[in-house]
């Protein structure tokens, strides 16, 4: 019988063998004995070594990942941050925005040492916003306004992409960071909220934002007369540091401050709290800074040793007014809840009396619009 051809020169399909019975005969293909011969003759020569390797190396399987540092921040409620009792450095996130983080510091001292060369960059008036200042050229600053390193700033607010500029800037110039400020870095990669890049300099994850505050001060601090924190200042500070964070982790309702501050303040109103934020040290140019603290200082700091009609020179009423025109059209945010209404302050004369302070305190700083 003639053998059939496949007219597809490329493929040739052969036919299985049968043997008389038309039954199929499958061939059993012999081992290559002479192949696996050579190959033992080669490893048991020169490729020796090539066969200990193999027999030595791990399997891939066996080779664990890196291990996640674990993140230091716990979520707290604005409740459970005021209780704490800060004798290290403690790291919340807010429960009602968790893009907010808050650092809970044992002292003033402390919080200056990690966040004050930030401030100078950030927004106090007349330092340079396009590079970080040294340790010398900040004591410097801050002894020509008559400060200390404590009372730079009571508390703190910060986008997190703004943090990171001062890394780059301070890497770019081959600026020396403190042991506090390697510190920040390490909790903004451990938090996520910017983990190093390529170059190992941090980069904000989206938008975030780290206030701070420090512990109250004993009792008997307070009333010497040295600038302290006491409970009451605690908790005002707290709260209009959360309001920056919430500025700057909530569109709608930065874009509300925003139209707040330029179509329901009148011009005389505008320039009143840019003399009084101008007296804190605040750059009176950058016009984010401005409307963001009048919304934390008017809305959000119940505490009359930080602000009051007497701050702007202005009537009870004329605030009142003020936080009328505010409330109107305000987005939904879980400061209402919190916070729902801020009852009318007390008079301040008898407690800034109290106050061995010249002048009133400043719990906070914004950010710059620069960058």
């Amino acid at each position: 019988m003639r053998r059939r051809v496949d007219d597809d020169a490329t493929v040739v399909l052969r036919r299985p063998a049968a043997d008389g019975r038309g039954r199929v005969v499958t061939r059993r293909r012999r081992p290559p004995w002479g192949a696996i011969a050579g190959l033992l003759a080669v490893l048991a020569g020169g490729g020796g070594v090539a066969w200990l390797w193999l027999e030595r190396a791990p399997p891939a399987e066996r080779t664990a990942p890196p291990a996640e540092r674990a993140d230091p921040a716990r979520l707290a409620d604005v409740a459970t941050i005021l209780a704490n009792r800060a004798e290290t450095l403690a790291v919340f996130r807010l429960a009602d925005n968790p893009r907010i983080l808050v650092l809970d510091f044992p002292s003033l001292a402390e919080q200056g040492r990690m966040l004050n060369r930030i401030a100078a960059l950030i927004e106090k008036a007349g330092l340079p916003r396009d590079r970080v200042l040294g340790e010398a050229e900040l004591a410097a600053a801050i002894a020509a306004r008559g400060e200390t390193a404590e009372t730079f700033y009571f508390g703190h607010n910060y986008r997190v992409s703004d943090l990171a500029r001062f890394f780059a800037l301070a890497a770019r110039d081959g600026i020396a960071l403190n042991d506090a400020e390697r510190r920040l870095a390490a909790l903004l990669a451990d938090t996520g909220l910017a983990p190093p890049g390529p170059d190992g300099l941090p980069r904000a994850a989206g938008e975030a934002a780290v206030v701070s505050l420090s512990a109250a001060e004993p009792a008997t601090r307070v009333a010497a007369g040295r600038m302290a924190v006491d409970p009451a200042m605690r908790a005002a500070i707290l709260r209009h540091e959360l309001s920056h964070g919430e500025f700057f982790t909530n569109p709608a309702f930065a874009a509300h401050v925003a139209r707040w501050w330029r179509e329901r303040l009148s011009e005389p109103e505008r320039a009143a709290f840019r003399r009084f934020l101008a007296e804190g040290g605040y750059d009176p140019a950058i016009e984010e800074v401005m409307m963001n603290e009048a919304m934390a200082y008017l809305m959000h700091t119940p505490d009359p040793r930080f602000f009051g009609p007497q701050a702007l020179g202005l009537s009870a009423e004329a605030i009142e007014d003020m936080r009328r025109r505010f409330r109107e059209g305000m987005p939904a945010t879980w400061l209402s809840r919190v916070w729902p209404r801020r009852r009318r302050q007390r008079s301040a004369t008898s407690t800034i009396r109290t106050w061995a302070a010249t002048r009133p305190a400043r719990p906070s700083r914004s950010r710059s619009a620069a960058r």
